[in-house]
């Protein structure tokens, strides 16, 4: 026990297992004997939870945006969100799908990657140097493509409410609150109706204030603050 003990304070712990030596080392901030970081708390979990990073990303943009559906303040071009669809609600929401994939959530992984390509590709539409617009001989045409992007937007995101009506109350309302946003932002292309695109920005704002809700409850922890949040959950209780 002393030799174990002695080894422990140089930094590394070797056990006797059937004559042979395995060798741990503690790492800073990574091992409850390090002492180098008091200031940060220690974890041990391999990855750390990506989901509200994905959620916050995904909620701002599309704040932003639906802000610009509903016609806040007179604002009626939506060129402003073509930084955050490009960085924040597309990049980062794309790596955190990707780190989902590390932590073995196929559902999180497939959802952050997806919607990180759709600010992504929604970017490059509104964006003036894709130019996509030009290829169309009527600006009606154009619109009636978009309809069609939105609307495959609104059968992926039904598919993916109904994948996630085993997990949480609060992210289930995430999903149905997009699905309505799709539906409703694809019906005012074809019908060239604003009251109806101003109904799918109020619908987004509602999503995007969900999305963040969903992530406090993933950032609000009993490890990590004195509160926390209910999510309502669904999962299958054995």
């Amino acid at each position: 026990m002393a030799n174990q003990t002695s080894s422990m304070e140089k930094g590394a712990f070797q056990p006797d297992i059937g004559g042979a030596a395995l060798r741990s080392n503690i790492t800073p901030g990574g091992h409850p004997l390090d002492s180098t970081q008091p200031a940060f708390p220690v974890y041990h979990r391999k990855f750390a939870n990506p989901a509200p990073l994905g959620l916050s990303a995904f909620a701002l943009t599309t704040f932003v945006l639906s802000l610009v559906n509903v016609k806040a303040n007179g604002v009626t071009v939506p060129n402003v969100v073509v930084g955050l669809a490009l960085f924040y609600g597309g990049l980062v929401q794309l790596l955190a799908g990707m780190w989902e994939f590390a932590v073995g959530n196929t559902f999180g992984a497939t959802a952050f990657s997806s919607y990180g390509g759709f600010w992504l590709s929604f970017a490059f539409l509104i964006s003036p140097w894709s130019d996509i617009g030009s290829a169309y001989a009527k600006t009606e045409d154009f619109e009636h493509a978009i309809g069609f992007y939105l609307f495959g937007w609104f059968i992926f995101t039904f598919i993916m409410l109904i994948a996630s009506l085993r997990s949480s109350v609060a992210l289930v309302g995430v999903f149905f609150f997009l699905t309505i946003t799709f539906l409703l932002l694809g019906i005012s292309k074809f019908v060239n109706n604003g009251s109806i695109a101003v109904a799918g920005g109020a619908f987004g704002l509602i999503t995007a204030f969900n999305a963040w809700y969903v992530a406090c409850t993933g950032l609000l922890t009993p490890d990590t603050s004195y509160f926390i949040l209910p999510s309502g959950n669904l999962a299958k209780r054995d």
